[in-house]
């Protein structure tokens, strides 16, 4: 089996987290992926229980891990892995933008952009559109209601998680829900009611397995690692939720609304 992101010609190429694989991981196995992610410059010189207690995993955990990207075992991951930085001449020491890089990476895929062109599909049908969040996660609903009445697709925001939703006037609309963790229960009880008056919901969270990521009709998940302020205060980056919306609004141009 190929590893993820290599070609036919090119057997050698560097491992690639593209969107597909990071979607086959589960939570522990995400684990694995932001703790590599964030300590690249240690993993070719771990060994796999090394890396397990580290992540804060099982060495079962972190085998899943490899064979998901193509692998026989740890050591051709480490080896590849290896490649993977001698091949890479961009030098990147400033905290966060490796994360981002990685991301960046992980969505330059064909899988990723049929992703983005069923979003936008199911925008473009719809009579109504609202972006829905709070927090952090409400301002960026704002932007995105902008961002889509700008480029022709009229969009509210709702930043209210006790907003009413009582009558039929959501029925041939869309809302997209934006939440970090996809666990929050006001956020969950919405989009509950979103669907009873057969509201189409799109969520765009940090995992495709979380409890509103199941409640919607289509997910966006952009699996960046988590960072908390205390225990209320979320501050993982929304670089990729900013890009996701606006890829969407972007592709909305080319099929514009009737």
């Amino acid at each position: 089996m190929a590893l993820s992101g290599t070609t036919d010609s090119d057997p050698a190429a560097p491992i690639m987290f593209d969107h597909l694989s990071l979607s086959t991981f589960n939570e522990l196995e995400l684990m694995v992926y932001h703790y590599v992610i964030k300590h690249r410059e240690q993993i070719p010189y771990m060994r796999i229980r090394e890396l397990a207690q580290a992540a804060g995993v099982s060495t079962t955990t972190v085998l899943r891990f490899c064979k998901k990207l193509g692998c026989t075992g740890f050591s051709e991951f480490r080896i590849r892995f290896k490649l993977s930085l001698e091949q890479d001449t961009a030098s990147v020491a400033r905290f966060g933008v490796n994360e981002l890089m990685s991301f960046f990476k992980s969505i330059n895929n064909p899988e990723f952009e049929t992703l983005i062109d069923q979003a936008a599909a199911l925008i473009s049908d719809a009579e109504r559109v609202l972006f829905v969040g709070v927090g952090t996660s409400g301002s960026l609903g704002k932007y995105g209601a902008r961002f889509f009445s700008n480029v022709g697709k009229f969009s509210n925001h709702i930043d209210d998680p006790y907003y009413p939703i009582s009558t039929d006037t959501f029925h041939n609309a869309v809302a997209i829900i934006l939440s970090v963790s996809g666990e929050t229960q006001d956020m969950l009880k919405l989009a509950q009611k979103f669907s009873f008056h057969k509201c189409k919901i799109i969520s765009i969270t940090n995992s495709e397995t979380c409890s509103l990521a199941k409640l919607a009709d289509f997910n966006l998940s952009y699996h960046m690692p988590q960072f908390m302020v205390g225990h209320n205060h979320n501050i993982t980056t929304q670089v990729p939720v900013v890009y996701i919306i606006e890829t969407i609004g972007r592709r909305l141009t080319a099929n514009p609304p009737a």
